[in-house]
């Protein structure tokens, strides 16, 4: 007598949508989670657990969140899992809603993704000491985040593919994504020439700044030549990369002729200044206005909003994934996509001050 089999509603689900894909019901993509669960009576859960059974058994390929899965052909041979390195800008951009999300989208398509011991800006950019870490680590295929061009380079030169989150990757034959700031960082720059602002200074770091500006740091200059405001070094100032540093740098900006307006590339950076203005007595937008090149959660919390520029992950996400079923099948993809970024003009800009 053979055992009885007892399934849980997931499983009875697998195996109805398999017999289903069996006897050809559907081609190309299988119909979305909702559409499922309305059709068979179940909730999304249970369907998102069969489904992901059937990956696991080479019958479905996913797509990342929120996309159809595709349809695997009997008798094809499933494409190969990944190990993906994950190479992060900073150690605390691992808990990034975005990062956690891509981990979480990256095993759901079948693969694994794994974090290096370090980061970028504690091996300091530099190549040799990435080396050294990219050796220790097992992979076969990388995504890297922020990196500047030398750090890229390097990684395009090495033989397993490379994909550049943000980063320094124009013009490199290497797949990439990032939020295309510069239609928004374009019109926050405006507003502030808008407010008879003629000092205004961009705060990041030296990828940004090195060899030369990076797009969005050169859009603000070319802006603010472009109605007649002279720029130099003091709107893109070099520092040495430390918060010693970064405190220095602020202490010699408002020490003689004081920006009126900052522009701040990262949200720690922009914390950082924030904090320096308070205990000089410095009020934002009164004293000096502030706009953050980028956005975190934590700016819903604040009064007054912060204005920043924004974008949604969703479509970088989706990018990375489909360039691992790429990789996994052996094809090559080195597309370079981007996704619209949004200025919000939040409470944080003003007037330029008189005097």
């Amino acid at each position: 007598m053979h055992p009885l089999l007892l399934l849980s509603a997931a499983g009875q689900v697998a195996a109805h949508l398999r017999r289903e894909l069996e006897a050809g019901r559907w081609t190309g993509k299988l119909p979305g989670v909702n559409s499922l669960a309305a059709e068979l009576g179940v909730n999304r859960k249970t369907v998102e657990t069969a489904l992901r059974q059937l990956e696991r058994d080479g019958l479905l390929l996913g797509q990342g969140p929120g996309r159809m899965r595709l349809i695997i052909p009997a008798g094809t041979k499933p494409a190969p899992s990944l190990r993906v390195a994950v190479l992060t800008y900073d150690t605390a951009d691992r808990s990034l809603a975005y990062i956690v999300e891509l981990q979480h989208a990256l095993t759901a398509a079948g693969h694994s993704a794994v974090f290096l011991a370090k980061a970028l800006t504690e091996l300091g950019m530099d190549v040799t000491r990435i080396a050294r870490l990219v050796k220790q680590t097992p992979a076969d295929a990388w995504v890297v985040q922020s990196a500047s061009r030398e750090v890229l380079e390097w990684f395009h030169a090495r033989p397993a593919p490379v994909f550049a989150l943000f980063g320094r990757r124009e013009g490199l034959p290497i797949a990439a994504t990032g939020p295309d700031k510069i239609p928004a960082i374009t019109v926050a720059t405006r507003r502030l020439i808008a407010l008879g602002h003629r000092r205004v200074v961009i705060l990041c770091r030296g990828e940004r700044r090195k060899p030369g500006p990076g797009r969005s740091e050169r859009a603000i200059l070319n802006e603010l030549a472009a109605h007649g405001i002279p720029t130099s070094n003091y709107n893109l100032p070099d520092w040495e990369e430390t918060p010693e540093g970064f405190q220095k740098l602020l202490t010699s900006l408002f020490k003689v002729t004081p920006p009126t307006a900052l522009i701040i590339a990262e949200a720690p950076l922009f914390v950082a200044a924030q904090q320096f203005l308070a205990r000089r007595g410095l009020c934002s937008p009164e004293h000096v206005s502030l706009i953050c090149s980028d956005s975190d959660p934590a700016f819903a919390w604040c009064q007054p909003p912060i204005a920043c520029i924004r974008w949604d992950a969703g479509p970088l996400i989706r990018r990375i994934v489909r360039w691992a079923a790429d990789v996994s099948r052996g094809r090559t993809d080195i597309r370079q996509t981007s996704t619209p970024a949004k200025f919000i003009p939040g409470g944080t800009i003003g007037p330029a001050p008189t005097g």
